[in-house]
């Protein structure tokens, strides 16, 4: 598949130095989103535990994993890699779904998950190399409550789909709406004007969101940086996003090296 030209291609640097596994972004997206928590009555119902930990039967579109060097103390370092959609440019996805329920034309080449078209056979979830789709297992439910505390603004989705992050969507629908109202240009939003839960939530200001084709924005410089780098490049599906560090061992891990394959 060939990779689409975006005049505008909204994308995230996630500085791996900064994060601190605080698990905000995790908690955010939630909430932003309407992605039903995994409770005991469920659990009850399906038959299963309700153990959060178990990929198989939870939802979170943005996931925090804990990384290490490997080493033994006092060389041992640890580091926390939040993981939401890459957003490909590319995208693995795309080609396999057969009733085109995923598809790489959403303005600022975001990567759309359409749910009324998905029929659940996850094949999108078997060529994301980056596990970043989930399929949605139950009925949504909330404890008693705490639907009362639904964003309006996101439909829930029913049990049988496919869910994964859209870069809260609809915050980039308001964002435009808003320039539209102040008499700006909606295709052209300013620095800030959109930006997702998680890196609006982000304690350490370790995600930065934006435009990765305007110099103006402070994620296009982040992600010319030498520091900067994309999870299993090699692939070439092209993210739109990316990890900064300046520990090598980081970028290591994240891109995959073979162990003694030198950096090109």
């Amino acid at each position: 598949m060939h990779a689409k030209e975006f005049k505008v291609r909204w994308g995230m640097v996630i500085d791996v130095d900064k994060c601190t596994g605080c698990g905000a972004c995790m908690v955010a997206c939630q909430v932003e989103n309407n992605i039903a928590p995994a409770t005991p009555e469920r659990d009850a119902w399906a038959g299963v535990t309700h153990d959060a930990s178990n990929k198989l039967r939870t939802l979170t579109w943005m996931l925090v994993y804990e990384i290490n060097n490997k080493k033994a103390f006092p060389d041992y370092e640890a580091a926390y890699m939040p993981r939401p959609c890459m957003q490909c440019s590319s995208p693995a996805c795309v080609p396999v779904c057969p009733v085109v329920a995923t598809d790489k034309n959403e303005e600022g080449g975001i990567v759309s998950q359409v749910y009324p078209r998905c029929i659940g056979c996850r094949y999108c979830m078997a060529a994301c190399p980056y596990h970043a789709r989930y399929f949605n297992w139950f009925d949504p439910t909330w404890p008693t409550g705490m639907d009362k505390g639904l964003s309006p603004s996101t439909s829930v989705r029913p049990r049988g789909v496919v869910e994964k992050c859209n870069f809260c969507h609809t915050r980039f629908q308001q964002a435009k709406d808003k320039a539209r109202q102040d008499g700006g240009d909606p295709n052209n939003l300013p620095d800030g004007a959109y930006v997702t839960a998680c890196a609006e939530v982000c304690p350490t200001g370790a995600i930065v969101f934006g435009d990765l084709n305007n110099p103006e924005h402070k994620v296009h410089e982040l992600a010319h940086s030498k520091h900067s780098f994309r999870l299993l490049e090699k692939l070439g599906l092209g993210p739109q996003v990316y990890y900064y560090s300046k520990r090598e061992w980081v970028h290591r891990l994240g891109d995959n090296y073979l162990p003694n394959e030198k950096k090109a």
